[in-house]
């Protein structure tokens, strides 16, 4: 689907079905409100196991946001490593607010975005893979 004349630019952006992982319920509706009132369809999940699950039952996931810290049997960079092996085509991006990941922890052709983020730089980091 596409969506033309948005705020962001005069262009036409697809509207991206986004999976986000975060265990702050108040950054997880941030992030929501940023992205919904950009037309996307948002999921939230909680944690890497739910994040997984909705995996499993959804196939039209094309973009996962997911925090690095979370409490779980795993964070956001083996989460993130699991979705490149299982998924391959899903594209990812990864925040944290806490010391950034070197560039050979992050899967290959995902982004990284420091907390605190803006609407700008999550909506500039969604339009790069599109």
């Amino acid at each position: 689907m596409k969506r033309c004349g948005t705020k962001l630019s005069n262009n036409c952006l697809l509207i991206v079905i986004i999976l986000t992982v975060e265990d702050e319920f108040l950054i997880s509706e941030y992030l929501r409100g940023i992205l919904e009132s950009s037309g996307h369809r948002v999921i939230a999940a909680f944690d890497a196991d739910e994040a997984i699950d909705v995996l499993e039952r959804l196939r039209d996931i094309e973009l996962v946001i997911t925090d690095i810290n979370m409490p779980g049997s795993m964070d956001g960079l083996r989460l993130a490593a699991a979705i490149r092996d299982r998924w391959p085509p899903i594209h990812l991006i990864l925040v944290t607010g806490f010391r950034p990941p070197s560039k050979s922890e992050l899967p290959r052709g995902s982004l990284f975005i420091p907390k605190p983020y803006g609407r700008v730089e999550i909506l500039s980091a969604v339009q790069h893979f599109q």
